[in-house]
C-alpha cells in the first residue's frame, strides 16, 4: 500500500523506548515473520485470499516491499534509480531466511537516526518517513491474515495493530478497490469486531 497518513513518529527525546510507530512496526513484522516461518514445504504453492497469489507470491511481495525500505529511506534514491532491482523471485531456495534478511534490512533502515525525519519519494510523489512506514504497517498487517489463512494457523491479529492499520487505511479505504489489488469490500456480519470489519472493507472474506 502506497498512501499517505498523518500518524505521527512519537516523541524520541529522553526515552529508552522506540517510538510508538516504530515499535508498531517492529510487531507487524514480527507477526508475518512468525507466520512465514509456520509455512510447510507443501504449503508454497496454496492459494490465499489474494486472487491469483500462490503463499509463495504472497511471502515475495512482502520481501520486495521490505527491501525496498534501504534505498528509499536510507539513501534517498528515486523509484526510477531503483527500478526492477526487486522484481522476479527474491525468495530463493529458503524463503524463511530470505524474509528475515529483508525483513532486518528495512527495520534497521526506519530505526536509523533521523530516518524517520526524512521524506522518501514514492510513485506517486514525496511522502514523509512516517507515512511510508505507517503505510508498511498496515500492509504487513493485511497480508498477516492472508498468510495465515493460506496455511490454516491461527487468524487473530493483535488488537493494537488491527486499530492503527483501521486508522492507517480509513482516509483513502475508497481507492483501494481502484488501484487493482483489492476486491471490492464486503458488507460486514452484524455486530462484527474490528478485524472482521476491517477485513471486509478490504474485500476479505473472515
Amino acid at each position: 500500500m502506497t498512501r499517505t497518513t498523518s500518524d505521527p513518529a512519537g516523541d524520541t527525546s529522553g526515552s529508552a523506548e522506540p517510538p510508538p510507530l516504530l515499535a508498531r512496526h517492529a510487531e507487524a513484522q514480527d507477526l508475518f515473520g512468525d507466520r512465514v516461518h509456520a509455512v510447510r514445504d507443501d504449503q508454497w504453492g496454496a492459494a490465499t485470499p489474494c486472487a491469483e497469489w500462490t503463499v509463495r507470491d504472497l511471502v515475495n511481495h512482502l520481501v520486495s516491499e521490505q527491501l525496498w525500505v534501504p534505498p528509499l529511506v536510507r539513501d534517498s534514491c528515486m523509484i526510477e534509480e531503483v527500478g526492477d532491482t526487486f522484481d522476479g523471485d527474491l525468495l530463493g531456495p529458503d524463503p524463511a531466511a530470505s524474509w528475515d534478511t529483508a525483513a532486518r534490512s528495512a527495520r534497521e533502515a526506519f530505526t536509523a537516526p533521523g530516518a524517520l525525519e526524512r521524506t522518501v519519494h514514492l510513485s506517486y510523489g514525496d511522502t514523509p518517513a512516517t507515512a511510508y512506514c505507517a503505510q508498511m504497517i498496515a500492509d504487513l498487517v493485511v497480508h498477516t491474515w492472508d498468510l495465515s489463512r493460506a496455511i490454516g494457523v491461527d487468524e487473530r491479529l493483535p488488537e493494537e495493530l488491527v486499530t492503527f492499520t483501521a486508522r492507517e487505511i480509513a482516509p483513502y479505504a475508497g481507492d483501494l478497490e481502484k488501484s487493482g489489488l483489492f476486491a471490492a469490500p464486503v458488507e460486514p456480519p452484524a455486530g462484527a469486531d474490528a478485524q472482521t470489519a476491517l477485513l471486509c472493507l478490504l474485500g476479505r472474506r473472515p
